[in-house]
Parts: C-alpha cells; structure tokens; sequence
C-alpha cells in the first residue's frame, strides 16, 4: 500500500527520458482520503451521486478540480479571461451560431397533475447522470414535446466550492457556459438554453439530449466494441476535436462518458465543465486536467502541459479502451495510476492490428513532443480505412469570413472596374 508521503522518486527519476529538461514545479496533489486508498470509481470518474434536491459533495474539489496550487495565485481568473476571448471572437464575427442560445432570466418551478417537477417549459422525468457540480435530469419540452438533459445547479453552493485562488466552481460553469455558447458542431453536443434568474439560486444548462454512451469497462463485449465500431467512434471524435482545437478550445476530459453516442450511432462529444479557450495557439495550462486515468504522463509529472497534446493522449486511452476493453495504465491510488501512466511501457494483444498498433503507439506515445498530432491521425491508414479521409467540416464563423473576403475582393475588382472606366 503506498502511503501519503510517497514522493514519486520514479517519477522524477525519469523526466529526461521524456525530454523534459526542467524539474516540475510540485507533484501532483494527493487525494485526501485514508491511507492515500482511491477507489477506481474516482480514478476513473469524478462524478458524484447528488440527490435529487440538488445537494452536493463538498469533497469534490478533492479529484480532479482541486489542483489548488500557490502558483495559480498569479494567474489571473480563467473567467475573466474567457469573456474577454469570447467577446472579442463574437465582436469579429467568430462564433460559430448562426443563430445564438436561448437566454431566459426567469425561473418558473411548479408541479404537473402527475407530481412531476416542472422548470419553465420542461417536465422532469428521471436523473441520468451526475457531474462534478451538478446532476443532469431528462426533461420534455411543452412547447416541441422532445427531450432534453437539463444540467442544473446551486449558484450559492457552487460560488463557495473553491477551485483555484482566485476560482470558484462557479467560475468553471459559467466558463462551460461561455464556451458552449460558441459552438456548434455535428460531434459536439448542443447547448439549446441557459436559464438564469437573478432572483433564484437555481441555474441550469440545457442541452440537446443523446440517448447512449459507450463504457470502457465492465460493460459490452469482451476484448472492445470492435475495430470497426471504433474506427466509426474515432473519426467523429477526432473531427469533433479537430473543430475544437482548430477554435483554440481544449476540451480537458474526453473520456467515454463525455462521449456520447446518438441512436444513429453518430459520436457528440460533452461536458465542457473544465474546458479552456485561448487567445492564440499557446494553449499551456497548469491546473490538472479532468479524470486521473486519463491524464497524459506530462500532466503527472506535475509540469506546465499543452491542452491540445493532453487531450489527443487522452484520444488514445479512449481507443485503447474501444479496442482492448479496459484501461492502459490503472492502479489501485492515485499516486501508483500516475506512476503506471509515466513508467508502465504501452502492452497491445499480439494480434492487433498492425496500422491500429501503430496509430494507438503513436496516441500514447509518453514524449508530447512525439505523439500524433489530431491532424496525422486524422491521414492515418487506420482511420482512413475504407471510408476514406474524415469530411471537412466548413464552420459558421469560418464560412462567413470566407464570404466577407469573397465580399471585399468583389468590392475591390469592382471599384477597379470603374477607376478603369474612368480613365
């Protein structure tokens, strides 16, 4: 059993082998639970079961959304930060809405002739998840009659749950909010409205409903879904990622449960709750990302990472997990699964694949600076299959600055029409 002083001397023994040069700023901190024992259920997922009336966890800061380190203390608020981003990019034309979410500033709570719990225009019919901050309830809509996953939260309790110097939980919802204000994508899930009443301590998200989910563990066939059903899945991760990425978004916590899966069989990729916006293409962060078995080797070491890099190791897991039916790197605490992550070499059935070998070798390659980018794994041989290469995707923002130079180059040949006639 490892203790709560265990210092990661192999850790540390073993950073230049990545490339890193520098000592890492801290370790990763532990999780304070007896005896430094985790149960897989946290190292895999933070989630926690609230109750109905909306309680939460006050120990949840203590997974993944707890890295409060004094370095953060000089960093200013991500929030901030992010509204700024956010307006210059809807000031310039680049959200990717044609047309904006819905915004309701008041909140109607009553009860049906049946007992169902009612929010404005929606029914509440039963809970289907829950998240770090909040539970996600299936509710029909009076107005259209379809369903949808309303995420629903405590302001109060969120403005007390802190994250960061300078960061609350609140601070993250209302970052997801922002970000998926902007989005709008065939593999991301859509945010259809936000309801928040000044009045109310009550906040909710909701988002376009997905009925399935594919799971690592425990569930499906034995040894993955299958080659070709991850080949499918993949593609549209990777697309939905690639949009993301392209939009200087890092989403900070695929996994399979924020992969959603239409009856279609289509791939929507959720749960922005720790997701980051940048500026330009610096996309270095320091907080730790979202699910711990999840976490690319850089971000164990305790080191400033690259969001994008961190986010397609994680692209790999998820395939690992596709094909091979559990976990690359698990271990029974925190400290032993970071450590798996950072020294265990990668081990694949002998008789996989040669190209998918390839392409998973090359996900989780330990050394950033080595691992596939989205884009070559996008041109791989694996992914391409017999499909071919995965669809261009023409966004709203891009379209229409496409259209506005189309525009100006028209106005200039034009304008050079008539000083021609002129002469």
């Amino acid at each position: 059993m490892l203790s709560k002083s265990y210092t990661f001397k192999r850790l540390m023994g073993c950073c230049n082998c990545f490339g890193f040069t520098r000592k890492p700023k801290r370790r990763p901190r532990p999780i304070s639970v007896a005896n430094c024992q985790l149960s897989q259920e946290l190292l895999l997922d933070e989630e926690i079961d609230d109750e109905d009336d909306g309680s939460y966890n006050d120990d949840i800061t203590d997974t993944a959304h707890g890295d409060v380190d004094a370095d953060d203390s000089e960093v200013p608020s991500r929030l901030g930060r992010s509204e700024e981003i956010l307006k210059f990019r809807e000031q310039n034309g680049f959200i990717c809405r044609q047309f904006p979410v819905k915004e309701t500033h008041k909140v109607v709570r009553t009860e049906d002739e049946n007992g169902n719990k009612v929010v404005n225009e929606y029914v509440r019919e039963y809970k289907i998840g829950a998240g770090s901050y909040g539970k996600v309830v299936l509710y029909q809509s009076r107005v259209d009659g379809k369903h949808y996953a309303i995420k629903a939260f405590h302001k109060s309790h969120l403005s007390k749950l802190r994250v960061a110097p300078s960061e609350t939980a609140m601070t993250d919802v209302l970052r997801e909010v922002l970000i998926m204000k902007m989005l709008n994508h065939p593999n991301i899930v859509n945010l259809i409205e936000v309801i928040d009443d000044p009045s109310a301590d009550h906040f909710y998200m909701v988002l376009e409903y997905v009925d399935g989910k594919w799971a690592c563990e425990g569930c499906g066939p034995p040894g993955g879904i299958g080659e070709d059903t991850a080949r499918k899945y993949l593609r549209d991760i990777v697309a939905g990622l690639i949009y993301l990425h392209a939009h200087n978004i890092v989403h900070g916590d695929i996994k399979p449960d924020n992969l959603l899966v239409t009856r279609t069989g289509t791939v929507k990729i959720g749960d922005f709750s720790v997701s980051q916006v940048f500026e330009d293409d610096n996309d270095e962060l320091r907080r730790s990302p979202g699910t711990p078995v999840f976490t690319a080797p850089e971000c164990c070491l305790g080191l400033t990472y690259h969001g994008k890099a961190a986010d397609t190791w994680a692209v790999g897991v998820s395939l690992y997990c596709m094909i091979v039916g559990q976990y690359p790197f698990l271990g029974e605490t925190l400290q032993d699964t970071y450590d798996k992550i950072v020294n265990n070499s990668l081990i694949l059935p002998d008789e996989i694949n040669p190209q998918l070998k390839n392409l998973l070798e090359g996900l989780l390659s330990k050394d950033p600076n080595q691992r596939l980018t989205l884009d070559e794994v996008a041109q791989h041989t694996w992914i391409i299959g017999a499909d071919g290469p995965i669809p261009q995707y023409l966004c709203w923002c891009r379209r229409e600055s496409l259209e506005k130079v189309e525009f100006d180059e028209s106005e200039d040949s034009s304008d050079m029409t008539h000083s021609n006639n002129i002469d």
